[in-house]
């Protein structure tokens, strides 16, 4: 018999071949099917429901499997329902107490469904499923108490019930969860009523817990609550916004959160010296939220070892960017940053007293891959000028200097920050020429330069951006965005400033625009009709120019536009009757030109206008109760200085 090698191999592999293909076919066959009893469970759970979308169309007696139904996992050998993951679904109804059939469950996920207990709240029942060890019910219409049955879920690792609407006491029976790891109750402001606790000694019986948030529920009696969590070891991520706590100044003999890298204290009042807080040792801590604290004074020199922060918010907004916090702070900065190497996240906004913005830029960090990605220390009465080595930060994508008394020029260096997507510096005392390397900026679009002392062109390549305001500035020539590619282009603010020469008719590309704003200019020619392609165009002012030429845009899509302003020009013609389709008119202004004609009878097509100025014209005519009628919700009328014949109705 031939033995060789080769064909031994390639017996092997047809005999795996076959094997494989037994597997594969007899594959149904090893994976049990469901329970019948737990099969019925879940479907009396479905029937208490409503399933709009059909998100549990697989649910039907007819497919007897339930181990394959949406959202459904069993045991692979026992063939029990272990997991019941249905959160982010629309699904709206009760929970039904046949859930309890499921007697093995171990996860339970039902976050951000409409699906409720008894008079709203959470079903006492679920502190019966022995086995879960998942627990998410965050996101859901529950008030009322939290039930301290679910102190009976020994197994329990995961609990999130954050974004409810809870009221009442913290069950101190969440302490006999020793198991657990995540524990989330931030909860919801509901009638200026929450969640409170006067005693969190109970969460030093949860060893292993890792995450603990605990964002908006009163904490105000519980002065010592650092001692209570420094007895957690375990703990990475807290978050304790929003509590009411009174301080963080308590002194810690000895710190055991040398595991923590999530700290978020933001809307506490403190009101103490920022350096007295106690934290300030936690050189794991690599997110720390102190905004709306009421902390003030210098910095501790001690943040300047923290190596491992990568994010700090200690000004009036939270770490969202754009809710702002119940109280300020006032600090001042003269801490070294340069060894903070993983520092992305710098937002110090509103929080401090005064500083030299020279000063600060040179001790940010130092390090050969720098990753600042946001910095913010607007309105906080900085003076001195813009140092070139802000274009070192290469990986900038949002700066925000503004409100503050900065002077001099834009540093070339700006044009080296390819990564900047945001870029605000309005309201201060910048002066000399917007650098031409702005133009470069491929990833910009947001640009704010108003308010300042600005002079020369406006630069090429703007036409990017998704915003552009430069008004207040001393600009001059034309309007040069590079607006040939300006579709993405919804904000542009050009006015006050002494941009001369005509409304280029490529500005007619611009078709996404939402505001535009030439105002107090020196623009001359007529209004190019391509500006009537606006389909989003909600404000245009083109207000104390020297436009002349009639009003020609032609448009007949401006059912949105809100707002008209052409007044101060030395416009001819009549009022073009296409105005009666802007229905959504509430501010129309053609006051100090040459308009001639009757008064239109379109405008009694604007019942939404308020304020109507045709002021300083050459109108004539007879101005009819017809005309006016309709106009009811008018609160400024100006028809004066033209030669209207008549009384007005």
């Amino acid at each position: 018999m031939d033995r060789s090698p080769d064909k031994f191999f390639l017996l092997l592999m047809a005999a795996a071949a076959t094997w494989s293909f037994f597997l594969v076919a007899n594959a149904g066959r090893l994976q049990p099917s469901c329970i019948g009893r737990e099969r019925d469970a879940l479907l009396a759970f479905k029937q208490g429901m409503n399933d709009t979308y059909g998100e549990l169309g697989s649910w039907q007696r007819g497919h007897q499997d339930c181990c394959q139904w949406a959202g459904i996992t069993c045991n692979n050998v026992t063939g029990h329902v272990v997991k019941l993951e249905l959160g982010e679904r629309y699904l709206v109804g009760q929970i039904s107490p046949s859930l309890l059939s499921l007697e093995h469950l171990e996860y339970l996920d039902l976050n951000w469904t409409r699906l409720y207990g008894p008079d709203g709240r959470v079903p006492v029942f679920l502190g019966s499923l022995k086995n879960l060890r998942h627990l998410d019910l965050s996101g859901m219409p529950f008030s009322g108490r939290v039930p301290p049955q679910l102190g009976n879920l020994s197994k329990l690792e995961y609990l999130d019930l954050s974004g409810n609407y809870f009221t009442g006491a913290v069950p101190p029976q969440l302490g006999n969860l020793s198991k657990l790891e995540y524990l989330d109750l931030s909860a919801i402001y509901f009638n200026n009523t929450r969640m409170v606790s006067t005693d969190i000694s109970w969460l030093t019986r949860l060893p292993l817990l890792a995450l603990l948030g605990m964002s908006y529920i009163n904490l105000s009696s519980i002065a010592d609550w650092p001692l209570v969590v420094n007895k957690i070891p375990s703990l990475e991520l807290l978050g304790l916004s929003e509590c009411s706590l009174s301080s963080a100044n308590q002194s810690l003999a000895h710190l055991n959160l040398t595991n923590l890298h999530y700290l978020d204290l933001s809307d506490n009042y403190f009101g103490h010296p920022i350096a007295s807080s106690w934290f300030w040792n936690i050189t794991s801590i690599k997110y720390l939220d102190l905004s709306g604290t009421s902390l003030y004074g210098p910095f501790p020199n001690a943040l300047g070892n923290m190596t491992s922060l990568q994010e700090l918010y200690f000004g009036p907004y939270s770490s969202d960017g754009d809710s702002p916090t119940t109280t300020a702070n006032t600090a001042t900065m003269t801490v070294d940053l340069k060894n903070l190497c993983d520092l992305e996240y710098l937002l110090l906004d509103g929080s401090l007293s005064s500083g030299n913005i020279t000063e600060f830029i040179d001790k940010l960090p130092r390090c050969s891959s720098n990753r600042l990605q946001r910095l913010r220390l607007s309105r906080n009465n900085m003076v001195g000028i813009l140092p070139n080595r802000l274009g070192n930060l290469t990986n900038l994508a949002s700066l925000d200097l503004s409100h503050n008394n900065i002077t001099g020029a834009i540093p070339l260096g700006f044009g080296n920050l390819s990564c900047l997507e945001y870029l605000h510096l309005s309201n201060n005392l910048l002066t000399g020429a917007i650098p031409l390397g702005f133009g470069n900026l491929s990833c910009l679009e947001y640009l704010h330069l108003s308010n300042n002392l600005l002079t020369g062109a406006i630069p090429l390549g703007l036409g990017n951006c998704t915003a552009v305001y430069l008004s207040n500035n001393n600009l001059s020539g034309p309007i040069q965005l590079g607006i040939e590619t300006c579709t993405r282009l919804q904000y542009l603010d050009l006015s006050y400033n002494s941009i001369t020469g005509p409304i280029p008719p490529m500005l007619g590309n611009c078709t996404e625009l939402y505001y535009l704003t030439l105002s107090n200019n020196l623009l001359t020619g007529d209004i190019p009709p391509g500006l009537g392609n606006y389909t989003s165009l909600q404000s245009l002012s083109l207000s104390s120019n020297h436009l002349t030429e009639p009003i020609l845009l032609g448009t007949t899509s401006c059912t949105i536009l809100e707002d008209l302003d052409l007044s101060d020009n030395n416009i001819a013609g009549v009022i073009p009757p296409w105005l009666g389709n802007c229905t959504s008119l509430r501010h129309l202004s053609l006051s100090k030109n040459h308009i001639t004609g009757h008064f239109p009878s379109k405008i009694s097509l604007l019942g939404n206008l308020t304020g109507l100025d045709l002021g300083y014209n050459n109108l004539d005519g007879v101005i009819t109760e017809e005309h006016l009628v309709t106009l009811k919700n008018i609160n400024h009328l100006d028809l004066s200085h033209n030669s209207f014949s008549g009384h007005l109705p």
